[in-house]
C-alpha cells in the first residue's frame, strides 16, 4: 500500500489475464441507480463498502496501456479494501478444469469469454441485503427498494465522493431496527422484511460464512428462515465468487439456459440435469451457455439477461 493525500491509500495490481473491470463488477451493482456502486465519466468504478475494519470507498481504474489496475481507497477500511481488490476482480476464480465439450453452446460461450471471471467481495451482508429484497419481485421493484433503503438509512461514504453521491449500506443494526410501516413505505413485503431483520440480527455469524467452504456456506445461509436455494446462490456467487452457484428458482434462468442448450423452456430440474456434468463450475457453465447459445424469443415484456452474466 502507498499513502497518498487526504487519507488516501493506493495500490497498483497487475492481473495475470486481460481483466475487464467493468464486466467483473457488474454483478455487484444493483441497478443503474445503486448508490453503493458508481461509474464515472473517466471509466473508473467506485464502491462503498462496510469492511471488517470499517467503512471504505474504493476507486478502481483500469489502465489498458500499462496492463495494470490502480486502486485508491479512503476510510478506516481502506487497507482491507485494497487487499481484497484482486479477489473482487476475479483473481481467486480459477477456471482450470472447466470442461466445455458437453454442449457446443457452452464451448462457444467460453471461446468468446475465456477471460471472464467471477469476483468475490468477501462481504456476506453486502450481498445478502439486496438479495433478500429481490426475492419474488421484479428487478425494477427490488432495485428501487434497495436504492431507497440506502438513501434513507445509509450514510455518505468516506473520501472525495460527494459529487457521485456514493453511500454506504445501512448497518445491520440499523436495518434490524426499521419499523414495519417503514418497510411498507420502501415497497418491501412483510415476508421479506421478516427475513431481513432475522438475517441482520445474525449478521456477525453470517459474515463468517466468507471463511468456510462453499458447501458449508450454503448450509449456514439456508439455516436462516426465509433464505432458500436462490438467495444462497446469489450471495455465494457475489460474496464468495462461487463458480458453482446456480440460482435455482430464478424466474428467468432455467428458460434462458433451456433455450441456449435445447431450444425451448425447461424446468429447474431439467436445468440441474443439463448442468450436472459441469460441477463444480455449474454457474460458469450456465453463463457460458447463455453467452454462446440461442436467445429465448420474446413473447411478452422484454426480458433482461441476468446481470451476473457476460455481455453476449
Amino acid at each position: 500500500m502507498a499513502p497518498s493525500t487526504a487519507g488516501e491509500l493506493t495500490r497498483t495490481w497487475v492481473p495475470a489475464w486481460p481483466c475487464s473491470v467493468a464486466q467483473v463488477l457488474r454483478p455487484q451493482r444493483r441497478g443503474a441507480g445503486d448508490p453503493t456502486q458508481r461509474e464515472d465519466d473517466a471509466g473508473r468504478s467506485w464502491r462503498a463498502m462496510r469492511t471488517p475494519t470499517g467503512p471504505a470507498s474504493l476507486c478502481i481504474q483500469p489502465r489498458p496501456t500499462t496492463g495494470d489496475v490502480l486502486g485508491r481507497a479512503w476510510g478506516p477500511g481502506a487497507e482491507w479494501a485494497l487487499d481484497r481488490m484482486p479477489a473482487l476482480l476475479g483473481a481467486d476464480d480459477d477456471p482450470t478444469g472447466f470442461e466445455t465439450h458437453h454442449h457446443p453452446q457452452v464451448a462457444e460461450g467460453w471461446k468468446r469469454h475465456r477471460h471472464w471471471r467471477i469476483g468475490g467481495t468477501g462481504l456476506v451482508m453486502e450481498s445478502l441485503v439486496p438479495s433478500i429484497l429481490e426475492q419474488k419481485v421484479t428487478g425494477k421493484q427490488a432495485f428501487g427498494s434497495f436504492r431507497d433503503l440506502v438513501r434513507r438509512h445509509g450514510e455518505p461514504a468516506p473520501g472525495p465522493v460527494a459529487t457521485l453521491r456514493l453511500m454506504l449500506q445501512p448497518t445491520p443494526e440499523t436495518i434490524a431496527a426499521i419499523p414495519s410501516w417503514e418497510w411498507l413505505r420502501l415497497g418491501v413485503q412483510p415476508a421479506q422484511s421478516r427475513t431481513m431483520v432475522t438475517a441482520c440480527r445474525l449478521a456477525s455469524s453470517l459474515e463468517r460464512v466468507s471463511g468456510v467452504p462453499v458447501a458449508a456456506a450454503d448450509k449456514r445461509l439456508r439455516s436462516v428462515r426465509g433464505i432458500g436455494v436462490w438467495t444462497s446462490a446469489e450471495v455465494r456467487m457475489r460474496a464468495l465468487g462461487d463458480a458453482d452457484a446456480v440460482s435455482f428458482g430464478d424466474y428467468h434462468l432455467a428458460n434462458w439456459v433451456g433455450w441456449a442448450l435445447v431450444g425451448h423452456d425447461i424446468t429447474d430440474d431439467e436445468m440441474a440435469e443439463l448442468l450436472e456434468p459441469y460441477r463444480p463450475q455449474r454457474g460458469r457453465a450456465a453463463a457460458m451457455a447463455i453467452a454462446g447459445g440461442r436467445t429465448r424469443p420474446r413473447r411478452g415484456p422484454r426480458m433482461s439477461v441476468p446481470t451476473h452474466l457476460p455481455t453476449r
